[in-house]
C-alpha cells in the first residue's frame, strides 16, 4: 500500500513537472527561440573519462556478440544491448546530461548492457522470460537507428504459454529533457501511470518529443511489431492511451487507426492546432492555403467520424486548460451523431483524479475484456490522405482530391452475397480478407457489390471467396466515373497508399540522403544547400533521435535506389543524380531558370523543393532539397508540428532561412492525383 501511494505521488509529480516544462505564451516569438532540447550540464573530465572507458568495454562486448552470433537467431536481439550503449554515447557526445544524477544512471545502464551482452554472447536472452520492467530496443527501418522502448510484463508471465496477452500502448507527456538515457532509466525503475492486471504495457519513446507524429508515429508500430515477435499478443485486445502530449498522441492514433485498437483513452493533450494554440498558447494562427489543407493531417476533429469504429473514453481535469481537447472532440463527434464518453476529474488541474482514474480503468478494462470485434460486418472509414488508407477489411486506394474528405461505409448483407458500399470522394477501394476471415458462403459463384453515391446506384459482380475463405477484390472508378472491378491499368502514375506526399511523408519510412559532391554554378544556391543540408542532418538527430543515412551522389548504388526513398540535395550542376533525372522530374530546370510553378524563376536565386515518385524506382519517393518541413519555432509547442510545405515549392533565396521557413516561398502547391503539376496556392 505504501508503494502504491508513493508511486501515485511520483506519477503526479512527473505529470506536473512535464506540464511546467511545456510551452506557453513566452514561446510565441519566432525571433527568440530557445533550444530544444536545452543545453545539458557540464560533465566533469573524470566522469567523462570513466564513462567513455566503460562505453568502450560495452562496445567491445557488442563486437564479440556479432562474431559469436553471426548468422544465428540470437543476433536479432543485439539492439537490446546496443540501446544502452547508444543512450550513454549520445548523452556524452551531444551534451545531453541534464542533471548530475544522470551520471550514475548512465553507469547503471552500461552495467545492464554488459549483463545482457554476457548472456547474448552465449545466445541467451533471459530478460525475455521474466515479469517486471524490461527496457528494450529495436532497429528502425526509417534510418537504421536503435530506438528504445520499455515493457511492463505482468506477474505470472510464462513464455511459451498459450495465453495471449492484452497490450496497452502508453504515449508519454512532453519532456524536452527526455533523452534516451532518461527514458531508459525511467523504464528500468518505474512501471508508469497504468499497469492493468494481466496486461503487457508498452511504453513508447516515440522519437523523443513530437507527440508521436511522423517518425514518432511509426515508432509505435515498429515497437509493437518487435514486441509481437517475442510475446503472445492478442491483436483484438490492444489499447492505446496517453496523457498531456501523450493524450494528443492517443487522439491521433485513435482517429487515424480505428481498426487497429480495441480501445483508446486520451487524457488532456490537444486534438487540433488552431483552437488549442489560441487557448493554451494565446496565439492566433493565420495558415495559408496549403497549410489549411495540411492541418488536416493531424487535426483529429476532421477525422472524428472514425471513432464510430473505436470505443473511446476521454479524460480531463475540470481545471485543466487542456480539457479543451476533449471538449472540441465532443463537438466534432456530435456532428456525426456520436456521443463522446468524457470523464472529468473534479477540482483537478493537469493530472489524473484518483477516483475518476478508477472509473476510467473500469471502462477501459471492460472494453478490453470484450476485445475488438474480429470481423465486423460493417466498416465506416473517413480519410483525407492515402497515408491513412486502412480500416479493418477496407483499404482506400484512390481519392478524388487529396486533403478533401473521402468516406466509405461498407456493409455485408446477411445473405453474404451482397455488399453495399456508400462512398464520397473515393475513386479506388479494396476488400481484403485473409484465410478463414471472409464471412461469405462457400460455393457462391459471385458476390454483388452495390455502390451508392447520392441518388446513383451501380452494381459490380465479382467472384466469391476462395476455399480457404480468403477474399481479396479491388475496384476503381473508370474514366467515365463508373465503378468497375480490378485495378486501373496502363494509365501512368497515381497517388496511392504510401506514395501520396507531402514532403514530410518521405521521412516516415526508409530514406537515404544523397549528398552532392560537385559545386553549383550558382554560389547562392550552393551556400543555401550546404547550410540547409547541414541543418537537416543536425535536426534529424536532435528532434527524431536518429542518424540519417548519407551517401555521396557518385556512390549511390542500385541497392540504395531499390530500398530507400532518395533525399537528393543540390542542383543538376552539383549533384550527378539530379543531372541524371532533371528531365524526368516533371518541370524544366536549367542553369538559367526553374519552372516548377508555371512561371520561370531565375535559378541563381531560387531552389526547387519537392516530393514525387522516383523515376528510377516509382514505388519509392524522390525528395529534392528538403528534410521535415517544420522548424525550430514549431519545436516549442507540439500542436505547431505540422507539415509546413506541400508537395512542391520554390524557395526564394532573397529571404534568409529562419526558425519558420527555409527562405521565401515564391510558389508552392500540390500535385494532382496523377502526380501532375497544378497551379500553386
Amino acid at each position: 500500500m505504501r508503494f502504491t501511494r508513493l508511486f501515485c505521488t511520483t506519477s503526479l509529480l512527473l505529470l506536473v513537472s512535464m506540464a511546467l516544462l511545456a510551452d506557453g505564451p513566452g514561446d510565441n516569438s519566432a525571433d527568440k527561440v530557445r533550444p530544444v532540447p536545452p543545453p545539458g550540464v557540464e560533465v566533469p573530465d573524470e566522469t567523462r573519462k570513466a564513462l567513455e572507458a566503460e562505453l568502450k568495454t560495452l562496445a567491445d562486448d557488442i563486437t564479440k556478440i556479432r562474431a559469436a552470433q553471426a548468422n544465428k537467431p540470437a543476433l536479432r536481439y543485439l539492439p537490446d544491448v546496443q540501446v544502452f550503449h547508444d543512450a550513454v554515447k549520445i548523452a556524452l557526445e551531444h551534451g545531453e546530461f541534464f542533471d548530475v544524477k544522470e551520471f550514475d544512471q548512465a553507469k547503471k545502464l552500461i552495467t545492464m548492457g554488459r549483463e545482457r551482452a554476457a548472456h547474448l554472447t552465449q545466445g541467451k536472452t533471459p530478460w525475455l522470460t521474466v515479469p517486471g520492467l524490461v527496457p528494450r530496443g529495436y532497429l528502425s527501418e526509417i534510418d537504421g537507428s536503435v530506438q528504445p522502448y520499455g515493457l511492463v510484463v505482468p506477474a505470472g508471465y510464462q513464455p511459451g504459454s498459450p495465453h495471449r496477452y492484452r497490450l496497452d500502448l502508453w504515449c508519454h507527456g512532453r519532456g524536452e529533457k527526455l533523452s534516451e538515457l532518461s527514458f531508459l532509466s525511467q523504464r528500468s525503475t518505474s512501471p508508469g501511470e497504468f499497469t492493468p492486471p494481466g496486461a503487457i504495457v508498452l511504453h513508447l519513446y516515440g522519437r523523443y518529443c513530437n507527440a508521436n507524429k511522423f517518425a514518432g508515429e511509426v515508432d509505435a508500430f515498429e515497437a509493437m511489431a518487435d514486441v509481437k515477435k517475442d510475446y503472445a499478443i492478442d491483436s483484438d485486445r490492444i489499447v492505446v492511451r496517453g496523457f498531456s502530449m501523450g493524450g494528443a498522441a492517443c487522439w491521433q492514433f485513435a482517429v487515424h487507426y480505428p481498426g487497429v485498437f480495441c480501445a483508446a483513452a486520451p487524457g488532456a493533450g490537444f486534438a487540433e492546432t488552431p483552437e488549442f494554440l489560441k487557448i493554451f498558447q494565446k496565439e492566433t494562427i493565420t495558415p495559408n492555403a496549403w497549410e489549411k489543407k495540411l492541418l488536416g493531417w493531424y487535426d483529429c476533429t476532421e477525422w472524428a467520424a472514425n471513432l464510430s469504429m473505436l470505443p473511446t473514453v476521454a479524460y480531463s481535469g475540470d481545471k485543466d486548460s487542456q480539457k479543451q481537447a476533449a471538449d472540441i472532440m465532443e463537438k466534432a463527434c456530435a456532428k456525426h451523431g456520436l456521443r463522446l464518453t468524457h470523464l472529468i476529474g473534479p477540482n483537478t488541474a493537469h493530472s489524473y483524479h484518483a477516483g475518476t482514474k478508477l472509473l476510467l480503468n473500469e471502462r477501459i478494462d471492460a472494453i478490453a475484456t470484450r476485445g475488438r470485434d474480429p470481423l465486423p460486418r460493417m466498416v465506416l472509414f473517413t480519410t483525407r490522405t492515402l497515408r491513412y488508407a486502412d480500416c479493418r477489411w477496407i483499404r482506400v486506394t484512390g481519392l478524388k482530391t487529396h486533403w478533401e474528405e473521402g468516406k466509405v461505409l461498407a456493409t455485408i448483407a446477411e445473405n453474404d452475397a451482397l455488399v453495399e458500399v456508400q462512398s464520397q470522394g473515393i475513386t479506388g477501394l479494396e476488400f481484403r480478407f485473409g484465410p478463414g476471415e471472409a464471412p461469405l458462403a462457400l460455393g457462391s459463384p459471385k458476390v454483388t457489390i452495390q455502390f451508392v453515391e447520392g441518388e446513383t446506384k451501380s452494381e459490380v459482380d465479382v467472384p466469391g471467396a476462395m476455399t480457404d475463405r480468403s477474399w481479396n477484390v479491388s475496384f476503381h472508378k473508370n474514366s467515365e466515373g463508373h465503378w468497375t472491378a480490378g485495378e486501373p491499368k496502363g494509365d501512368g502514375l497515381r497517388k496511392q497508399p504510401g506514395l501520396q506526399g507531402p514532403i514530410d511523408d518521405a521521412f516516415c519510412s526508409s530514406f537515404i540522403v544523397v549528398r552532392p559532391t560537385g559545386k553549383s554554378n550558382n554560389p547562392k544556391v550552393q551556400a543555401w544547400v550546404d547550410a540547409e543540408l547541414a541543418r537537416f542532418l543536425k535536426e534529424w538527430r536532435k528532434q527524431f533521435r536518429g542518424t540519417a543515412r548519407v551517401v555521396d551522389d557518385t556512390k549511390l548504388t542500385e541497392a540504395d535506389i531499390a530500398k530507400h526513398h532518395l533525399v537528393v540535395w543540390g542542383d543538376p550542376t552539383s549533384n550527378s543524380v539530379l543531372a541524371r533525372l532533371k528531365d524526368k522530374l516533371g518541370f524544366a530546370w536549367t542553369d538559367a531558370s526553374v519552372n516548377l510553378s508555371g512561371k520561370p524563376l531565375p535559378s541563381a536565386g531560387h531552389v526547387p523543393v519537392l516530393i514525387r515518385p522516383n523515376p528510377l524506382n516509382p514505388v519509392k519517393y524522390i525528395v529534392v532539397n528538403s528534410g521535415p518541413t517544420y522548424r525550430e519555432y514549431d519545436y516549442l509547442n507540439n500542436a505547431r508540428q505540422i507539415p509546413r510545405l506541400p508537395d512542391w515549392a520554390v524557395i526564394d533565396l532573397a529571404t534568409a532561412p529562419n526558425a519558420r521557413r527555409p527562405g521565401g516561398i515564391a510558389a508552392a502547391g500540390f500535385y494532382d492525383e496523377r502526380w501532375q503539376l497544378t497551379k500553386g496556392e
